[in-house]
């Protein structure tokens, strides 16, 4: 994730590219450039943090969800709209916890928007996820029916051979992490607690065919700082492991290097039986750096934070991990190709500082885009025609440096080269995930 300093005091998560817009407007039949792909019909969403004018929510993370969207159809961009997220915190000032308790519908909803069983879903893991209409009005929070009773992670994995979400809920008092399965038809079919020795923050995980991957890391709430900023901070006492859970609910645990993860790619189960995890891997020192930045504090660090690709293969039949560095460039956000997932698979894209990185994950190559401004997360949308794992696009919004506009940027996903840009309205400030909703 990428921040810039702040100016004339200025905290950097409202500065800069990371700089919140003032309202909520619409355009239509947006400029092209290049050719679109009449095959990329739908919406294109992207959530992220956008506080209301005059409002500072203390840390980057924390700011009021604010959905861009654009239409696509027929080779042609129909429209542009940006949407705040209408949660009882954005209407209401509700709080988390409230002099009632706790208010899960009192949330933020800033972090990602996905589809599942014909629901539109914003997602932040502190609480319920809030349905959207697909022109990104508000619908209100939804809970599964009363089932849902903790948050709901923001990357939830849909299993593509079975199309059952799979997702969980953390909190700062017990449980401290439980799992959940909806099923194919949107139904909240099963909740299991995961016993974790404390509040720690679990931002991602990740699935296999047979497995689900936790990352039990020493990222911790810390009571003493509610009501100052995000109450998270690294805790040199409180370990680090990743655990392979089975579908019985039994979890192998596995003790790893001190790190954090905010976001994993892919994981799959080798000819072995063993469990191979590729995610962005950040030291103590790059991640107090870079969670400093994003909460305002002074820090000439660099503004990726210097998370690099890093694998761990766990081996539940021995207990034995090993762990390697795969590149020493910063990144982040990495995305593929979501039909694979939990399954083999090889490529791998992120984004770092002006630019699209694309791994074979197997081979160690690279291909490096420079995408000409600041790239948010590329997201991979297959093409129909093929069964190639890269054949298809990428698509980001890339904000120039000079803060005056940004495009979404549409590559082939095989080459990385240019295949169509569409200019937007506005400048859209740097965010986290968003989706391809491809018409039904």
């Amino acid at each position: 994730m990428t921040t810039t300093p702040g100016i004339s005091g200025t905290p950097a998560y409202l500065s800069g590219d990371l700089a919140p817009v003032p309202d909520e407007i619409g355009a239509f039949d947006l400029p092209v450039t290049g050719t679109l792909p009449p095959e990329l019909t739908g919406r294109y969403l992207r959530n992220g943090p956008n506080p209301l004018p005059g409002q500072d929510s203390g840390h980057w993370f924390a700011g009021a969800g604010m959905i861009h969207g654009v239409r696509l159809r027929d080779g042609r961009a129909e429209w542009y709209r940006n949407r705040w997220v209408r949660t009882r915190s954005f209407t209401e000032g509700a709080r988390l916890l409230g002099p009632d308790g706790l208010d899960r519908t009192a949330v933020s909803a800033n972090t990602s928007v996905i589809r599942h069983a014909d629901r539109i879903l914003a997602l932040v893991e502190s609480g319920f996820p809030y349905e959207m209409t697909p022109e990104l009005d508000t619908v209100g929070p939804c809970d599964f029916g009363g089932r849902l009773t903790t948050g709901m992670t923001a990357h939830p994995k849909l299993d593509p051979v079975t199309g059952e979400l799979h997702f969980f809920g953390y909190g700062f008092m017990p449980p401290y992490l439980t799992y959940h399965r909806l099923s194919a038809a949107g139904e909240l079919v099963e909740s299991r607690e995961v016993e974790v020795p404390g509040p720690t923050m679990i931002h991602d995980f990740a699935i296999t065919e047979n497995h689900v991957i936790w990352l039990d890391l020493p990222v911790v709430f810390d009571m003493e700082l509610v009501g100052k900023s995000l109450p998270f901070q690294w805790s040199d006492s409180y370990g680090a492991r990743i655990g392979v859970m089975d579908r019985a609910g039994k979890v192998t645990w596995f003790d790893v290097d001190p790190c954090y993860v905010f976001h994993v790619g892919n994981a799959r189960e080798d000819a072995s039986g063993r469990v191979v995890l590729d995610a962005i891997r950040y030291t103590r020192e790059s991640f107090t750096s870079i969670w400093g930045r994003i909460g305002g504090a002074a820090n000439p660090a660099a503004e990726t934070g210097g998370a690099v690709l890093h694998r761990w293969v766990l081996d539940p039949a021995t207990g034995g991990v090993t762990e390697e560095q795969r590149d020493d460039r910063a990144v982040e956000f990495p995305t593929f190709n979501e039909d694979l997932l939990g399954r083999d698979s090889r490529l791998l894209y992120t984004v770092s500082d002006d630019a699209v990185v694309k791994y074979d994950t197997e081979t160690g190559a690279t291909l490096v885009r420079d995408t000409e401004g600041r790239p948010g997360e590329a997201i991979f949308v297959p093409a129909a025609d093929t069964a190639a794992e890269d054949g298809g696009w990428l698509m980001s919004i890339v904000t120039d440096h000079s803060g005056e506009g940004s495009r979404l940027l549409v590559l082939d996903a095989a080459d990385l080269e240019f295949v169509a840009s569409v200019r937007l309205p506005r400048r859209v400030p740097a965010g986290f995930h968003g989706s391809w909703l491809p018409d039904l």
